[in-house]
């Protein structure tokens, strides 16, 4: 491992905290399923596939970055910018993630507990939800058992520092609000998406149908009562929650504001052209300073490739708009509006301005300001004016037997309810990336990219201390640290940190009594 002093991070030459993506133990293809337990082998297919983008190219941007942003756990984002904007400026932002009450937690789930814990001390509006309604539905567990694991969901939460007074954590059984929206973002969705995103099919139950849609309320949670840019922190096999929730973030919106040069609709290919032709103008036009449509019209029948289908669409749509100016505006495309509300904005557009029976057309306001009034008016009449939610991804562990994590499976996790001997055991019994023999590991140095217990140092056992994770990497792969004293070393930093945790679980049963959340269901 060598550290980057330009961005402030550590990279490795190898696999599992590579920055560019690399390469994990588990399964050759890359398949997002939420109720899965698949292990991702090649991160870059996510980039390549799913549109997740790098979070190395947003870290320089993030104030105080956590030490799993810095050391690539944290591999990827979508739209985390806006994010780290707000952070940057003193606005307000929000985090929120969710647990699946179907076991103990894990130090899997200790990711996310300490990203969430992180932005709330960034100065976000930080939620938790107990995702009980999940639990039921799409896995089967009681209400018994469900009331069990959300207890201990929420006391290592608390034990690990979330401040509940200043942060929200509820169950999504017991949230009326949030069952009310997930009422009108059910609006939105059909049938057909679930089975293009999750392979639902006819045997699918509709409960299972609907945790899905109250997990987009869940998402978009945070905005109930004023919009503001959400981050939601997750391994990547939820993403498609995160992809569904994006889209009917847009859906619910009542305007949308697109950029346009003329009355009729063109897509964002089609746009380029038309908007090429306009800058072109000198070239053709009459009069420059206005350009007429089946003259730019004539000039990207010439001078484009017209084999390419928009630019077929962009020359039949400007000739269609004969001597209609040619002008660059913004357009406020109706989607939702009710009636009052479009007579709102049109009232609210000073300045020059063309109105449609579906969309106005202003001439004098950019984009952004543009955006800015739409949204205030939305907010004016009764709607919810929803910003896109973004989403951080961290790498999935990989188990202390090799392979991938599982609850199912005791000696590949770590319980947060472990007794802190037999965290001790786990680990000194753990798989490693060592050579066969000592000789061979001096020689060659170990393989700590290929290290569950590597990942150990990285992901819990250094904490903040980036210079003890450096000298562990450099120690092992430099042939200087054997896996015994490796694995003694990490087995008694987990002892500790068990013996700590479960310390501050205790502590934490007072305050988790005192809290305003339910924690027997009522519909037991």
């Amino acid at each position: 491992m060598t550290r980057d002093d330009t961005d402030d991070r550590f990279e490795t030459d190898g696999t599992a905290l590579a920055s560019d993506g690399g390469t994990a133990a588990g399964e050759d293809e890359v398949a997002l399923d939420p109720w899965g337990s698949a292990t991702i082998s090649d991160y870059r297919k996510l980039f390549e596939e799913f549109g997740i983008e790098e979070f190395d190219d947003v870290l320089p941007d993030v104030p105080n970055p956590h030490y799993l942003m810095r050391r690539g756990v944290i591999f990827g984002h979508r739209d985390y910018r806006r994010v780290a904007e707000a952070m940057q400026a003193g606005e307000p932002f929000a985090a929120l993630s969710g647990f699946m009450p179907t076991g103990d937690p894990h130090i899997g789930h200790k990711l996310v507990f300490d990203e969430l814990i992180w932005h709330q001390r960034q100065g976000g509006d930080t939620y938790g939800l107990i995702a009980d309604l999940e639990a039921h539905s799409a896995r089967g567990l009681s209400w018994e058992e469900i009331d069990e694991h959300a207890r201990d969901y929420l006391l290592s939460l608390l034990a690990l520092d979330f401040d509940a007074e200043d942060g929200t954590l509820y169950r999504q059984s017991e949230n009326r609000d949030l069952q009310d929206l997930s009422f009108e973002l059910g609006s939105k969705a059909n049938f057909s998406e679930f089975q293009s995103i999750y392979g639902f099919d006819g045997e699918t139950n509709v409960s299972h149908v609907q945790s899905v849609v109250t997990q987009m309320a869940d998402i978009l949670y945070p905005q109930f009562d004023e919009p503001k840019p959400t981050v939601i922190p997750v391994g990547p096999d939820q993403d498609p929650h995160v992809r569904l929730a994006r889209d009917l973030a847009v859906r619910m919106r009542y305007f949308g504001v697109t950029r346009a040069y003329a009355s009729f609709e063109a897509d964002e290919t089609e746009l380029s052209h038309v908007a090429a032709a306009y800058e072109a103008r000198t070239e053709y036009a009459e009069d420059p300073e206005t350009p007429r449509c089946e003259e730019a019209a004539d000039w990207l029948a010439e001078s484009v490739d017209t084999g390419v289908s928009a630019v077929e669409t962009a020359i039949s749509k400007l000739e269609n708009a004969g001597m209609e100016p040619l002008r660059p505006r913004v357009r406020f495309l109706d989607r939702n509006a009710t009636e009052a509300a479009f007579e709102a904005l049109i009232e609210a557009i000073d300045g020059e301005k063309r109105v449609f029976e579906e969309h106005i057309d202003t001439f004098d306001l950019s984009r952004e300001e543009a955006e800015e009034l739409a949204r205030e008016v939305e907010m004016e009449t009764g709607g919810y004016g929803f910003v896109m939610p973004s989403s951080i991804y961290h790498r999935f562990m990989t188990g202390l037997t090799g392979g991938k994590m599982s609850s199912s499976v005791p000696a590949s996790h770590i319980s947060l309810l472990d007794d802190p001997e037999d965290g001790y055991e786990k680990v000194k019994a753990a798989t490693t990336g060592g050579r066969e023999t000592a000789e061979l590991q001096r020689e060659l140095g170990g393989r700590a990219d290929e290290c569950p217990v590597y990942e150990l140092y990285a992901y819990l056992l250094s904490g903040d201390d980036d210079e003890f994770a450096k000298k562990v990497y450099d120690e092992c792969v430099g042939g200087e640290r054997l896996c015994g004293d490796c694995k003694e070393q990490a087995a008694r930093l987990m002892e500790e940190f068990l013996e700590e945790h479960q310390e501050k679980r205790e502590e934490a049963e007072e305050l988790l009594e005192e809290l305003d959340i339910q924690l027997k269901s009522s519909r037991r």
